[in-house]
Formats: structure tokens, C-alpha cells, sequence
């Protein structure tokens, strides 16, 4: 087997790969290769084929890797796994039986400070995961009006302090436009004090809430959900593991929904069962699935993991 990089953790692997339950001859879909952890997993756990997606150009020196041991079992797709569908219509693929995406940014990226996602160690402000094109951190933070780099920070972030570090950030680039991540740290941490009962940095809002808006992962999430009705195989299984309420939010009102568990309302309304669309996943279980106790104190990037899976349902 080839062995994980050292800074790789895949996080809730045995829960992920209990989730897919590999077998021979299925087709799965890594959505987010990173370090190939989940990939290498599902290869060893079954004689079946894995196609990998990962936007970052960074993941294809470890795609050859594995693509040296396993062989035509897999496959690496560079692209965005939101166009997942159109990236496996391209292999000439049509169903699939697992799909699994684990959201937001990897440790590998996290650890290199020239990717500029680390509030702790200095590098350039970019958090971009493909940073080929589009518009890096440095760009919104040096470009966008007080009120929309407030409104940013306080959407993604869920930060309730975003009007004053909107304004501390005007502030501090009329002076000499923000370059690097602690800079910007810095200046979050001004006007942001850590309560005594807060584990995480002040700057870990901010940061969050633009590495979402320069990556458009809220997008790419949902145009992945999406694309699973139409990808997997009857029987086939969604596994997403996320890192925040916005992530896990969106995840669990998409298999609620398309599991049919909608709201009824109120029982002194009338009841509009003919209009329930027919379900077309199933859930395993109705709450998130959070690590082991374990791979917290082993892995604490992970204490803030959930996953949710589905089922699709016979067509």
C-alpha cells in the first residue's frame, strides 16, 4: 500500500470507509484526493476503481504516486468536484457507486504558509486552492467596500465582531495594502480579544469566511449535492464529512430533503401530501456522526468534523 504523507490525516476514515462500504468492481469518486488518504483506503479495502478529483495542481505529483501502485484502478481528474458530473461524463463514466467529499481546506495546504490559509505561520494573503487564476484573499481584502467586507466576514465567518474588523481593515490599508496572512491576523486580533472560555485564535473567523469566498466552496458544495442524485448508482452512497455549521447545514437540509423528511407544518394547516416529491436517498441515521475520542486527542484538526451519509434509492 502506498503510505500516506505525514502531514496527511484523513479525517473519520473508518467511519468514511464503513460509510462507503467498498466492493469489488464499484466505481467510487474521491472529491477531494488531497493526499490521497481516503483514495488509498477504498483502493486497499476492495478490487474496485477510484477516480480522484482535486483543483489544486499541488495534489498530481502524489496522484502519479498512487497511480504507480494501482494502476488503471485509478484514475485522478483535475477539476472541481462541484463538476463532478461533467468530469466523469468526460471519462465515460455514467454511474458510480460512492462519492465521498470532505469539505474545505486540507492539511496540506493548511501547513504550507506560501498558500497563504495559515493565520499562524506568515505567507502571502492567496488562500486560493487552484491559485492559477481567480481572485486571491489579498484582492478582497485591499478592494472591498467596508460595508460588503463586513457582510462577507459576518455571512462565512459567523464572526459577530465583522463591522469592526471591516473597519480596522480599511483603516490599516489606506495606510499600505495588506500582503501577507499576519498581517491580516494581526490586525483581526486588534479589535478581536480571545475570551478565556475560547479555544480557537480570534483570527479564525475571518480567515475561514475568506478562503470560503475566494474558493466559492459554498457553491462547489452545492453543485456537487446536486450532481449525486443523477451520479450514483442505485444503492450508491453520499458521504460528506464537513468542518462548520455553514458546511454541515447545507449538507443535512439536502439529504432531509431528497430523503423525504420535510417539515409538516403546522397541524391545524391543511396537510399537501400529494405535492411530497418521492425520495431519492435514504439516510443511515438522522443526526451527524462526529470522531472517535481517539482521533481527537490524536488528530485535534478534527474535533470539529461531521459526517452525514445517504443512500440512493432505486429509480
Amino acid at each position: 500500500m502506498v503510505s500516506a504523507s505525514k502531514k496527511h490525516y484523513p479525517v473519520m476514515l473508518p467511519e468514511v470507509l464503513a460509510a462507503l462500504s467498498p466492493k469489488d468492481g464499484g466505481v467510487y469518486v474521491d472529491g477531494t484526493f488531497g493526499e490521497g488518504g481516503y483514495s488509498c483506503a477504498i483502493l486497499e479495502a476492495a478490487n474496485c476503481t477510484v477516480y480522484a478529483i482535486d483543483r489544486d495542481s499541488s495534489a498530481e505529483p502524489r496522484a502519479a504516486e498512487i497511480k504507480a501502485q494501482y494502476g488503471d484502478r485509478f484514475i485522478f481528474m483535475r477539476g472541481c468536484f462541484g463538476d463532478v458530473e461533467a468530469l466523469l461524463q468526460a471519462a465515460n463514466v455514467e454511474k458510480v457507486d460512492g462519492f465521498v467529499i470532505d469539505v474545505g481546506v486540507s492539511s496540506m495546504q493548511i501547513d504550507e504558509a506560501e498558500r497563504g490559509f495559515s493565520f499562524r505561520n506568515d505567507g502571502p494573503l492567496d488562500m486560493r486552492m487552484d491559485n492559477s487564476s481567480g481572485q486571491s484573499a489579498a484582492d478582497i481584502v485591499n478592494n472591498y467596500e467596508q460595508d460588503d467586507l463586513a457582510n462577507l466576514i459576518y455571512e462565512y465567518g459567523e464572526e459577530r465582531k465583522s463591522r469592526h474588523i471591516a473597519h480596522k481593515i480599511v483603516e490599516m490599508r489606506a495606510v499600505k495594502p495588506f500582503e501577507t496572512t499576519l498581517e491580516l491576523a494581526d490586525a483581526v486580533r486588534s479589535v478581536v480579544y480571545k475570551s478565556p472560555k475560547d479555544k480557537i485564535d480570534p483570527a479564525t473567523r475571518t480567515f475561514q469566511a475568506l478562503r470560503i469566498a475566494v474558493n466559492d466552496e459554498l457553491g462547489e458544495l452545492d453543485r456537487a449535492l446536486d450532481a449525486s442524485e443523477d451520479i450514483l448508482a442505485d444503492g450508491g452512497s453520499l458521504v460528506v464529512v464537513s468542518f462548520h455549521s455553514l458546511e454541515d447545514g447545507r449538507v443535512k437540509k439536502f439529504v432531509r430533503e431528497k430523503s423525504g423528511e420535510i417539515s409538516k407544518g403546522s397541524r391545524h394547516l391543511p396537510q399537501i401530501s400529494d405535492n411530497i416529491a418521492p425520495a431519492i436517498f435514504k439516510l443511515k441515521s438522522r443526526k451527524a456522526i462526529k470522531p472517535s475520542a481517539q482521533e481527537v486527542s490524536e488528530n485535534p484538526r478534527s474535533r470539529s468534523a461531521r459526517m452525514r451519509t445517504a443512500i440512493r434509492v432505486e429509480r
